[in-house]
């Protein structure tokens, strides 16, 4: 079973064959946890309402600066981790910071330019290890890791505060 919660809504997975009983139960005892991710998401939007909605303008000039800094640092770490990449695009998203695909090809949200440096660098930094494993596994965190030991830092940071920047063009 899981729990998730996005934005005032709660979702629960649970197999077909589990009771109603169980379901209300395992809910039941994830309650504390479930107010406090309720409690974080209304504080994050309060947040993300009071900095105002990202205008049109504001947006193209994000996309405008991200397609100037990024392609920069992904070259950059690109030869440090020894891996070769296709096309950068640079795109506003809802859901995703960064993306890599089979052929090399990488996305990033022009979002990131509302996030401190050392975040837009560990985003890069994921997607390059992504060239050379192609998965979440031990193996890709250790290259993560060799190239940018902070990495849990700046990870923190963006799953911390990372919806706030999201609510401001989505929410």
């Amino acid at each position: 079973m899981s729990l998730e919660v996005k934005e005032s809504e709660v979702i629960v997975r649970a197999p077909l064959k589990m009771s109603k009983k169980q379901i209300e139960s395992f809910v039941s005892k994830n309650e504390g946890w479930i107010k406090k991710k309720l409690a974080a998401n209304e504080k994050q939007s309060d947040i993300a309402q009071k900095l105002g909605r990202l205008s049109d303008d504001e947006i193209n000039t994000l996309i405008a600066n991200a397609c100037e800094y990024i392609p920069k640092r992904v070259a950059m770490y690109a030869k440090i981790i020894g891996v070769y990449y296709g096309k950068i695009s640079i795109k506003n998203q809802r859901a995703r910071w960064g993306s890599c695909s089979k052929d090399g090809n990488l996305n990033f949200n022009c979002l990131l330019m509302l996030t401190p440096p050392e975040v837009i660098d560990s985003v890069v930094v994921h997607e390059l290890c992504h060239r050379k494993q192609m998965n979440h596994s031990k193996a890709f965190y250790d290259e993560v890791y060799k190239t940018y030991p902070q990495y849990d830092k700046w990870n923190k940071w963006l799953k911390d505060n990372g919806s706030i920047i999201i609510k401001r063009c989505f929410g």
